[in-house]
């Protein structure tokens, strides 16, 4: 098919898994390449911006369904989770985009194209500005999108990759606005995937800043709008991020909020930390009762072992499963006992110390 209809392997392969096969030419000679049936267009030329977005958005989850790439990055980090990639509408680019586009030598190519450009979906390259990253797209209260991030799939570090990809432009919006809304507690992740761990655990009130040093005035303006009082800073445990941790929380205490720090062991991260230890659920659990206080005095806040008992989940459990009620920290057999506040917390969990099971309840 590829000699005969003119075409690239991506886009013979792309033809074949629809079952559009062309006929080729009678004689037997090559035909133009723009006389090949096209295939479908994910997108209406005429949409308007936003239509657009949520477009090129269904197509990038309709994708990342399909993928074998896609989904088995999602696992390796233990993210495969079907009712959080439709949630969150996650997706997956693999440069099939512009094989359903017209030729870009074409009007109404060029058109479409300059449109995603200006969007941010291209690059002035000709080339999807997310190829071969997991697609996360953030909603505004009104569900229009504001902002999209791609994490590139390469399983291995490599300074010549950028494995973080935003919209160009300044940040936009908060990941999972939703989950923050009737809270008065948020865990902050330094990292969206990070904050889909807590998410899969149960944890739905939980979003993330935009890197390390990510934390965005639409951030601040979501607490305040929200009624947030206690913010569960959950940055990567190692210099980055304790740095930026203590300078953040050094921010929102002077805005009037309470501060607690979610330690992991040293030079782990979130996303880490739940793919070593068994069962996550509980041992996220274990990291936010142990939360330190990052403010001066004594916090006004419920202690950390009271607020993982009361976290609300406010989506149902991802596995389907009915969490139950927590008891009070005092009747908890074996939990973790607050240090007393004399003394400085050690670290909620040392990389000698194996996780307690089956004696902290799961977050409700």
């Amino acid at each position: 098919m590829i000699e005969a209809e003119s075409v690239s392997f991506r886009h013979a392969v792309e033809i074949l898994r629809e079952g559009t096969i062309p006929t080729g030419s009678p004689s037997g000679k090559l035909v133009k390449k723009a006389d090949v049936p096209k295939l479908a267009s994910p997108v209406d030329f005429n949409a308007d911006d936003q239509a657009l977005f949520h477009q090129v958005i269904d197509y990038y989850h309709r994708t990342l369904k399909e993928n074998v790439e896609g989904m088995g990055y999602l696992d390796w980090r233990g993210l495969k989770n079907s009712e959080m990639i439709d949630h969150f509408k996650i997706g997956y680019s693999n440069r099939t985009l512009g094989l359903r586009l017209p030729e870009k030598s074409r009007q109404a190519g060029a058109a479409i194209r300059e449109r995603l450009q200006k969007l941010g979906i291209y690059r002035d390259t000709g080339r999807e500005h997310f190829n071969g990253s997991i697609v996360f797209p953030i909603f505004d209260e009104y569900g229009q999108i504001t902002g999209m991030y791609g994490r590139k799939t390469c399983r291995t570090r490599d300074p010549m990759i950028q494995y973080h990809t935003y919209l160009p432009g300044p940040h936009r919006g908060i990941f999972n606005l939703q989950g923050i809304q009737s809270m008065k507690e948020v865990i902050l992740c330094e990292a969206i995937i990070d904050a889909l761990t807590f998410w899969c655990a149960g944890f739905r009130n939980v979003t993330a800043s935009y890197g390390v040093n990510g934390f965005t005035p639409d951030h601040l303006a979501a607490f305040r709008k929200y009624g947030i009082e206690r913010v569960y800073i959950a940055y990567d445990r190692d210099e980055a991020g304790n740095k930026a941790s203590e300078a953040l929380a050094e921010k929102l205490i002077g805005e009037g909020f309470e501060c607690f720090r979610i330690l992991f062991p040293k030079d782990m991260d979130a996303n880490e930390f739940a793919q070593k230890v068994t069962p996550p659920e509980k041992s996220l659990d274990v990291v936010i009762r142990n939360a330190v206080w990052m403010g001066k005095g004594k916090s006004r806040a419920d202690p950390p072992q009271e607020l993982a008992a009361k976290m609300e989940n406010t989506g149902g459990d991802p596995n389907g499963r009915t969490r139950p009620s927590a008891p009070a920290p005092s009747s908890v057999g074996n939990a973790v006992e607050e240090p007393p506040a004399s003394e400085p917390a050690p670290d909620p969990i040392p990389s000698t110390t194996p996780i307690p099971k089956a004696v902290l309840p799961l977050a409700v």
